[in-house]
């Protein structure tokens, strides 16, 4: 071997054992950093995996709220009317939101025929009644001659009752021209109570259907004093008694409420709505309200101090019925409840919970008894605001 070529051939053994050595410390390096990077992944993977939630804690009723309901408006007396003879419409005197009192003439009807008949009536009541008279004188003589023998017993007792008969058609006459012009009176429409008229029906020359089975003429309304009527669900019907009070509102005055007080209800169950019908009252001195309109009418129910609140979100209803997820330690944990009333966010709880329990407050999807979650909010279990006075809304559904 030339001492030339020795040292070139060792520097290039040491570059090459450095080189992989270099190589070495990078495969090294690559294999730690993704084990640790397979290691964070998982560790992140199975932090997703578990669901984030938020619980609460069920609240008190706190203040008293209110229901509020859809109610229709009438009015406290209505009489739609009808003519009782036929003939054509002579006039009328009042048009529609004219106020009337009872007795006032609303329209005249002529009716020819009911003046022919009573007409008649009265010369037949003339001719019974002059036959009466006759049939009493032969009685009378026919009696007086009963003395003398000049006629018998049994022909006095025919004279006597010929004279009964001829009486009783007097009577019947007499009935018969009484109700003629009782029929005839009929031809004057009158209102029958204080009030508003509501409707008109007819029209000058309009032919008239008697005997109540034409159409109506006018509507006579007493409207100082309204009636309302609210169908109120079953589950809510026992809070509210005869003689409590209600606020009421109309659309056409908005800002303004009116109290009204129960009167009566129906004391049935309609088994389409699951609802009970209630009437209330409502005083109108100035016509602000309007019979056959729509109102909004809030009932106050009472507090329970011993009902829970939670969020209506919080409610699941799937195929092991109504129910709410809850958070022992940090697992899931169902409990079947049961309804005392829907308040609109919130409901309030009749049976299944505790002051104690934590809620959770939107369950995810797909969430089982024992799965195990993460509670997000810092607090552990925030409670559940109280319903405010505001009202609480509830629709006619069943239940």
């Amino acid at each position: 071997m030339s001492p030339d070529t020795s040292p070139p051939r060792r520097g290039l053994k040491l570059a090459g054992l450095a080189i992989a050595v270099a190589a070495a410390l990078v495969v090294t390096v690559g294999l730690v950093t993704r084990a640790s990077g397979n290691a964070r992944l998982k560790e992140w993977t199975q932090a997703q995996a578990t669901p984030s939630v938020s619980v609460v804690s069920p609240a008190g009723s706190g203040d008293a709220s209110a229901l509020q309901l859809p109610g229709r408006i009438e009015a406290y007396a209505r009489a739609p009317i009808h003519a009782r003879v036929s003939g054509y419409l002579k006039s009328w005197k009042v048009d529609i939101g004219t106020p009337v009192k009872a007795g006032q003439l609303l329209a005249e009807i002529e009716a020819p025929d009911v003046e022919q008949q009573l007409l008649q009536a009265k010369a037949d009541l003339a001719s019974a009644e002059a036959n009466a008279a006759l049939a009493e004188t032969t009685a009378r003589r026919w009696q007086s001659m009963l003395g003398s023998d000049s006629v018998s017993q049994q022909e006095v007792d025919e004279k006597n009752g010929d004279l009964k008969a001829k009486r009783a058609l007097v009577n019947a006459s007499k009935a018969n021209v009484e109700r003629l012009q009782a029929n005839q009176n009929f031809t004057r429409i009158v209102a029958p109570f204080d009030g508003v008229i509501t409707a008109r029906q007819t029209d000058v020359g309009a032919l008239i259907s008697g005997s109540g089975g034409g159409a109506e003429l006018f509507v006579v309304s007493d409207t100082s004093r309204l009636r309302i009527y609210v169908n109120v669900p079953q589950s809510y019907a026992s809070s509210i008694g005869p003689g409590s009070t209600a606020k009421m509102e109309v659309p056409e005055h908005a800002g303004r409420s009116y109290e009204a007080k129960v009167e009566a209800f129906s004391q049935a169950v309609n088994a389409a709505t699951g609802t009970t019908l209630i009437q209330l009252s409502v005083d109108n001195p100035k016509g602000e309200l309007m019979p056959g309109g729509y109102a909004t009418v809030s009932f106050a129910l009472p507090q329970n101090a011993a009902a829970l609140r939670i969020p209506a979100s919080a409610l699941i209803f799937d195929q092991g019925g109504l129910r709410v997820a809850t958070v022992s330690g940090d697992k899931v944990a169902f409990k079947p409840i049961t309804i005392a009333r829907d308040l609109g966010k919130t409901v309030e709880i009749a049976t299944g919970l505790s002051a104690e329990d934590r809620v959770i407050e939107t369950p995810p999807d797909g969430v089982a008894e024992g799965d195990a979650v993460h509670i997000v909010d810092t607090a552990a279990a925030k409670p559940a605001a109280p319903v405010a006075p505001a009202a609480a809304k509830a629709t006619d559904a069943k239940g």
